[in-house]
């Protein structure tokens, strides 16, 4: 922990049971990485980690714990995210006390059971995504691309859906009654 690893490249190595909190992981790249061994009941913790403009592509994140991770601009490309935690993680740049944005890039993971609980993802690209049973409470994924996902039942209690696209989407459970679905594309 507290290792400075900006910039750095990795490819196909394994990561078990490593402790990344309070790392500088900013442009950090990771491909076909695991960072939890088969079994496991815990993965490696990410907590309060930099990892601005990080990149991860292919890789086992499975139980990871990002919490106060700086995730602004982060990339997860097919990617096993299984039950990660990202409480307190940040996925947006504060400007002032009201001028925010958001940047990160999602798409074509399993995030499975993984704790977005008080998130906010707005408009970034979240497509092509396994989303069953996230806890998504509270999260804001406002004007994001959401596109080809996967949704379970659970997923549409208290979180922000408003302007997102949805399009080939599985929306089990979904119900307009009780989502606010101003803006959103469904096809």
């Amino acid at each position: 922990s507290r290792q400075d690893l900006s910039d750095s490249r990795f490819r196909r190595c394994r990561f078990y049971q490593c402790d990344f909190s309070h790392c500088q992981l900013r442009d950090a790249s990771f491909e076909d990485c695991s960072f939890i061994e088969s079994g496991a009941i815990e993965g490696c913790h990410f907590s309060y980690a930099d990892l601005r403009d990080a990149s991860f592509k292919a890789c086992r994140l499975s139980l990871a714990n990002f919490s106060g991770a700086n995730c602004f601009g982060i990339e997860f490309r097919e990617c096993d995210l299984k039950g990660a935690n990202f409480s307190r993680a940040r996925f947006y740049n504060q400007i002032s006390h009201k001028m925010y944005f958001c940047s990160a890039y999602i798409s074509g993971c399993n995030l499975a059971y993984a704790n977005l609980s008080g998130q906010c993802l707005e408009k970034c690209e979240l497509f092509e995504n396994n989303w069953s049973n996230a806890n998504l409470s509270g999260a804001s994924l406002m004007g994001s691309d959401l596109s080809h996902g996967t949704f379970s039942r659970d997923c549409w209690q208290q979180v922000n859906l408003r302007g997102c696209d949805l399009t080939f989407a599985d929306l089990d459970g979904l119900d307009p009654r009780r989502v606010n679905l101003e803006g959103v594309k469904i096809c």
